[in-house]
């Protein structure tokens, strides 16, 4: 499967909507979990799914994250292909890197055909996409295995949620066969609580000659925007696979701040021992129920408490000085919370910003 399957990882993302937690950071290397990098997910799921490379697409602050990556993910049986800097990695001269001539890349369809001679080959015959931002675990092989089998020209997984949220989501929805009959981006009114999970396998050639076909035309360079829409107008075959599970698109700082406070519940759908470990990986850490100074909270091993923290979660280096109080919030790695001083629903910055989430006016103030 691994020599024909291209696995490609779309990792572009500023984090403009993260507030201060996005500012002077990668969107993929946003801390998650007390534990890992949202980019961590589908680079650690890729690995368990037998996949041994993964092509990286992405444009912003490019050699942050290679040089991030390289560091964390490159290893015997896998590693992160970088496209056109790749050999420069791998011969150990990165002094220098200088981005192929041509304009930027305006969108993740638009990364795919700039990038098309990474991408594509006489020996690819399907495309698995995934990105950056997304909290799940997940093996791919059975939704290859489903795409192969049922020949279908596009498969892309999906999962049911609250229909509230729906209008963040790429909604869609499948007639009695399984085919694809809707795919709506953003819809402000939805009318079924199917949303695309945001990653697929297309056939190689399908994928190459949509791409090829709506560049240069008015399109928008996206995935989801033209590609999916093209491909059902033009009547391809497009089945769903059914996310089973946690899966969880973070998009913004309040489904940031949401997704570590359901971390903390009793038998979370995301279990800590589940998270990749790329954030002081010796560090031990768990959740801990009742403890002196500690309640139903995310800890690790290195912890200087000396005030309360409850229904938060604290990355390694974490400090919580004397008397303090941490309710629902993430403590960042490294972060310090003064003594005497009581925080609730907030991140705190490794240099020790509070980032406060005001849910009564309907968003995060920063």
């Amino acid at each position: 499967m691994a020599e024909t399957v291209r696995t490609v990882l779309l990792a572009g993302g500023e984090g403009r909507r993260m507030g201060r937690l996005g500012h002077g950071r990668l969107k993929p290397l946003v801390p998650f979990g007390g534990s890992c990098r949202l980019v961590d997910f589908s680079l650690s799921n890729a690995a368990a799914s037998g996949l041994g490379e993964v092509l990286l697409l992405s444009q912003f602050e490019e050699k942050q994250l290679m040089d991030d990556l390289h560091r964390t993910w490159w290893r015997r049986g896998f590693r992160v292909h970088f496209g056109p800097y790749d050999k420069a990695y791998r011969d150990g001269d990165t002094r220098e890197l200088r981005r192929p001539a041509g304009p930027p890349e305006r969108g993740t369809a638009d990364a795919l055909i700039r990038k098309a001679p990474y991408v594509f080959g006489p020996d690819i015959s399907e495309v698995l996409v995934l990105h950056a931002d997304h909290v799940y675990r997940f093996d791919y092989r059975p939704l290859i295995e489903q795409h192969r089998r049922t020949r279908a020209a596009l498969t892309v997984a999906y999962q049911q949620i609250e229909r509230r949220f729906v209008h963040l989501f790429g909604m869609v929805e499948f007639d009695a066969t399984g085919q694809l009959t809707t795919f709506a981006e953003k819809p402000a009114e939805p009318t079924s609580d199917l949303v695309f999970a945001a990653f697929c396998v297309f056939d190689a050639g399908v994928l190459h000659r949509y791409l090829e076909n709506l560049d240069g035309t008015g399109w928008q360079h996206d995935i989801s925007r033209d590609v999916i829409p093209a491909m059902l107008a033009g009547g391809e075959r497009i089945l769903g696979y059914e996310v089973p599970g946690h899966w969880e698109d973070i998009g913004t700082l309040e489904r940031y701040h949401l997704a570590h406070l359901a971390m903390v519940q009793r038998n979370p759908a995301l279990p800590l021992e589940r998270l990749p470990r790329t954030v002081r990986p010796t560090v031990a850490r768990s959740l801990v129920t009742e403890a002196p100074g500690v309640q139903d909270s995310v800890v690790p091993a290195d912890l200087v408490n000396d005030g309360l923290i409850e229904l938060s979660v604290a990355f390694p280096g974490a400090r919580i000085g004397a008397g303090a109080v941490v309710r629902r919030s993430v403590l960042l790695p490294g972060a310090s919370v003064p003594a005497g001083i009581e925080i609730d629903s907030a991140i705190v910055l490794e240099d020790g910003f509070v980032q406060q989430l005001d849910y009564a006016s309907g968003g995060a103030s920063v």
